[in-house]
């Protein structure tokens, strides 16, 4: 798949180059239309290592702009690289009412962290995170977060070097963190949304419909009249 500027007819892409994508905007999965890129002549005299271009997204019709690697220079052409980069990137969503104070902050830097590509202080914060929630839940806490860490492990089938990554980001006791680059960066975001999720969400989820279940079923039982065995009459008798 080829993405070019041209001298004569301008930037040029297959309609594949600019598939949908999720809006940051609007949160839609729509298509991204072509409103503006640079002219061949300015690009050809500049020389940069990367182009901006502007799309406008098909729902919400709010600008989205990217960024494509040039790979080479010609006469007539400039080629460009069909994976373009986003500025602006989705933003990370969680359920965060039913987090603690102090979690639900900390969690919400982290994702904005993740979703700036800033990989190494999304690890710190998730860090600050999880020893916000050793200290609300105590440290037996701790123990149930490396039995989900390790279950989350086996289910997606992580390598044993990234499964250590992820317990020394979360669970290590050393100030120094150790250094995660994008993918790993990823497996610990699902990693702590999971974690969380059990921690917080699901035992409040479940908590609340416990609670209505058994509310409605006293309330059930309380309407109900017994009846007195003194005052049956047995069928057939005199």
């Amino acid at each position: 798949m080829s993405v070019y500027i041209d001298r004569e007819e301008g930037f040029k892409a297959p309609d594949g180059a600019a598939a949908a994508r999720e809006c940051p905007h609007c949160g839609a999965y729509a298509q991204l239309a072509l409103v503006a890129a640079p002219r061949f002549e300015r690009v050809a005299e500049q020389r940069p290592t990367h182009i901006g271009s502007a799309f406008q997204c098909a729902a919400c019709h709010e600008p989205r702009f990217v960024k494509f690697t040039v790979r080479r220079y010609g006469e007539q052409r400039i080629d460009l690289a069909p994976n373009f980069v986003e500025v602006e990137r989705p933003k990370e969503r969680f359920d965060f009412q039913y987090l603690s104070e102090d979690a639900a902050r900390l969690f919400r830097e982290a994702l904005q962290c993740y979703s700036a590509d800033c990989h190494n202080a999304f690890a710190s914060m998730c860090r600050r995170t999880a020893q916000s929630t050793f200290v609300e839940l105590g440290e037996g806490s701790r123990l149930k977060w490396f039995e989900l860490i390790k279950e989350i492990a086996a289910l997606c089938e992580l390598d044993d070097e990234t499964t250590q990554t992820v317990e020394d980001v979360l669970l290590g006791r050393d100030e120094r963190l150790p250094q995660i680059g994008a993918g790993q960066a990823a497996v610990l975001l699902e990693t702590m949304k999971d974690i969380l999720y059990q921690t917080f969400v699901r035992t409040a989820k479940l908590t609340a419909a416990m609670r209505m279940r058994r509310y409605f079923a006293d309330e059930h039982e309380a309407k109900i009249t017994p009846l007195d065995p003194r005052n049956q009459r047995l069928t057939g008798s005199d």
